[in-house]
């Protein structure tokens, strides 16, 4: 067993980490909503990101103690400290549904990467996966599956989650998420550049087709829905429909089959929130990724440690922006939830709830204890709160007000 530092870790470098012989990481480079860093938490993987000048501070052979929780790391610790240390418990479990104390019910799903995930969020007790990250799928080979691999990855991880929903994003690579077997030109700014979505309808409609053909072959069975990332237009979203539509042509033995699945958008780029209302007329939910989304609405590249506190996912232009969306969603009976990092944020889950977030998901670990809090909160106080927070300048001065309610 060790503990490993590192200037930096690729996600597909974290993927592929044996359990067996790595007890957690830290790097140099990177935040708390770095790819990097949300899969070490979906893989139970304790690390800490973004320590300056780390791999010259800490030599071979060295002792060092490990907080993920915290984002400390102590080199040499005594003996003291590491007496005081216990080792992380089991997950607790959960598979009641979490109903506010006024009745309205939060579903809390799973963020998952494969199989195995798949099978935690089950254990957890999640109320389905809010998100599958396909390209994880991708990861640790040098060919891309094919449609019939990608089928078979899809029954065992619907399978795990019996007749929860699992929704699936299509293929979402690019900025700090490169993948081996499918090279991608340099590109000055990859964070603003083709990735998600834009790279399938620009570059390989071709995968997207095979991603399209699979789900439908699995939603036949299963409660399979689809989700497509990196959304900025409408336009976006009608190219993807129409591929999607040949994908059923391809497929589907009669016009009836497959024809339930519900079709989502991640809504993570600041022109898809103002024009919610718009796009909200051809899907059937959104779902708010609050890394992505807070990333651009700040201009704070999140892999840059220096930058992690101007990423504020308290701050009030942020929540106004949820807001918004929520609005737009509900006016045409759109369900809207959240995959970011917020939702596992315990100081937020009250003020998305006051906002009228339907849906949170999280890492399998979080899932009893964000359903735990729901239960403990009224919609009308949350909502009361949320609405206060609406009209203030900081994070800080949220924080807060949050403290202050008691939340």
């Amino acid at each position: 067993m060790s503990r490993m530092s590192s200037t930096n870790l690729a996600p597909s470098q974290t993927a592929g980490l044996d359990r067996a012989l790595v007890l957690g990481f830290a790097t140099e480079q990177g935040s708390a909503t770095a790819h990097t860093a949300i899969l070490a938490r979906a893989l139970g993987l304790p690390a800490v990101v973004g320590i300056a000048g780390l791999v010259d501070a800490v030599e071979d052979g060295q002792a060092v103690l490990l907080d993920g929780d915290e984002g400390t790391l102590v080199i040499d610790p005594s003996a003291d400290l590491v007496a005081t240390v216990r080792p992380p418990a089991d997950a607790a479990s959960d598979a009641e549904p979490a109903i506010t104390r006024d009745g309205r019910r939060i579903e809390v799903g799973c963020n998952a990467a494969g199989v195995d995930d798949a099978r935690r969020a089950a254990a957890a007790g999640a109320d389905g996966i809010g998100l599958l990250r396909s390209e994880f799928l991708f990861l640790g080979s040098d060919r891309l599956p094919s449609e019939d691999a990608q089928v078979a990855v899809l029954e065992e991880v619907t399978a795990a989650m019996g007749e929860r929903p699992v929704i699936l994003r299509t293929l979402d690579v690019g900025a700090d998420k490169p993948l081996p077997a499918l090279p991608q030109p340099h590109e000055v700014n990859p964070a603003l550049g083709v990735r998600g979505l834009r790279l399938q309808l620009l570059r390989r409609p071709d995968l997207l087709l095979d991603q399209l053909r699979a789900a439908l072959r699995v939603s036949a069975r299963h409660p399979l829905r689809l989700m497509f990332p990196m959304v900025s237009t409408l336009d976006e979203v009608r190219q993807a429909k129409v591929l999607l539509e040949q994908a059923r042509r391809d497929v589907t033995p009669s016009p009836a089959d497959g024809t339930g699945m519900q079709v989502g958008i991640m809504i993570e780029v600041p022109a898809a929130a103002i024009a919610a209302d718009v796009l909200a007329a051809e899907v059937d939910f959104f779902s708010l990724g609050t890394n992505d989304l807070t990333q651009y609405l700040f201009a704070a590249d999140r892999t840059n440690p220096e930058l992690a506190p101007l990423a504020d996912s308290l701050h009030p232009a942020l929540l106004r922006m949820v807001d918004q969306v929520v609005k737009a969603a509900h006016r045409r009976d759109r369900w809207v939830g959240v995959c970011g990092e917020m939702a596992s944020d315990l100081s937020a889950v009250p003020l998305l709830v006051g906002l009228g977030i339907d849906e949170l998901s999280v890492h399998p670990p979080a899932v009893a204890r964000v359903k735990a809090l729901v239960r403990r909160l009224e919609v009308a106080e949350c909502t009361r709160v949320a609405r206060a927070a609406l009209e203030l300048d900081s994070g800080a001065a949220v924080r807060g007000l949050l403290e202050q309610e008691g939340l």
